[in-house]
C-alpha cells in the first residue's frame, strides 16, 4: 500500500520492460513467455497500488497487451542499457505523463515485489530527490525520482552499486536515499529467489509450473 500524496502530488509507477529480461528464463520456458509473464506480474503489482498511476515503459513489441485499458504504454529505444536506458526512460515518462510529479521506475523482472517497498520508496523521496531499492547481487530493483530527473544522476538498474554511483555524482550528501532491497530475475538461477509463500506473482508461478519448474 501507498500513502495518499500530498494535494498536486501525484506519483507514477512506471514498469520498465526490456529484451534482456527473457534471459532468466529456464530450460523449457518459452523466454518470450517467460519476459510477458514477469512483466504483467510487475504490472499487476504496479495497478494495484492505491492512489498512484501505473505506467508502462518498454521497447519490447506486444507488451501493450499485458496492461489494462487506459494505461499509458510509452515506448523507448529496446537497444539501450545502463544509465541510458534508465535516462531515456525517466524522459519519456516525463513526455508522455507530464502531470506526474514522483516517479518509480520499477525493473519489469520483479514479479513478487512486496507493494510495500513501492510506498517506502515515495516516503524516501519526502526529503531526497532519488531514493534506491538495491537489487540482491547488485544493481537496482527499482528507482525513484522526481520529475523531470535530474541530468546529474547516472546510474543503470544493473550497475554494480547504482547508489554509490548516484551519490558519487549528487549536488548534496542528502541528495540519494535507499529504502529496503529485494531481488530480481535475472538468470535462471534466480528462480530459486522466488517465495511460493508470497501472495501475487501469479502468471510467473502458473507459467513455471506449467514447465515443471515450481
Amino acid at each position: 500500500m501507498t500513502e495518499e500524496p500530498a494535494a498536486g502530488d501525484r506519483r507514477l509507477v512506471a514498469v520498465l520492460v526490456a529484451p534482456a529480461m527473457a534471459a532468466a528464463a529456464p530450460p523449457g520456458i518459452d523466454p518470450a513467455a517467460f519476459l510477458a509473464a514477469v512483466a504483467e506480474d510487475s504490472y499487476e503489482l504496479a495497478a494495484g497500488l492505491d492512489f498512484v498511476t501505473p505506467v508502462l515503459v518498454t521497447g519490447v513489441p506486444g507488451m501493450d497487451e499485458i496492461v489494462w485499458p487506459g494505461t499509458p504504454v510509452v515506448e523507448i529505444d529496446p537497444g539501450l542499457s545502463g544509465s541510458a536506458l534508465v535516462a531515456a526512460a525517466f524522459t519519456a515518462l516525463s513526455a508522455a505523463v507530464p502531470y506526474g510529479g514522483q516517479a518509480v521506475l520499477l525493473s519489469g523482472d520483479a514479479p513478487d515485489l512486496p507493494p510495500l517497498l513501492i510506498g517506502k520508496l515515495f516516503r524516501e523521496l519526502g526529503r531526497a530527490r532519488i531514493a534506491v531499492c538495491p537489487a540482491a547481487d547488485g544493481g537496482a530493483v527499482a528507482i525513484a525520482a522526481h520529475l523531470p530527473y535530474p541530468g546529474w544522476a547516472d546510474a543503470g538498474f544493473d550497475d554494480p552499486d547504482p547508489v554509490k554511483a548516484l551519490r558519487a555524482s549528487a549536488p548534496g550528501p542528502r541528495t540519494v536515499a535507499t529504502g529496503p532491497g529485494w531481488h530480481r530475475l535475472r538468470t535462471p538461477a534466480d528462480l530459486g529467489l522466488l517465495d511460493p509463500g508470497l501472495e501475487g506473482w501469479d502468471n510467473t508461478r502458473g507459467l513455471l509450473a506449467s514447465g515443471g519448474h515450481r
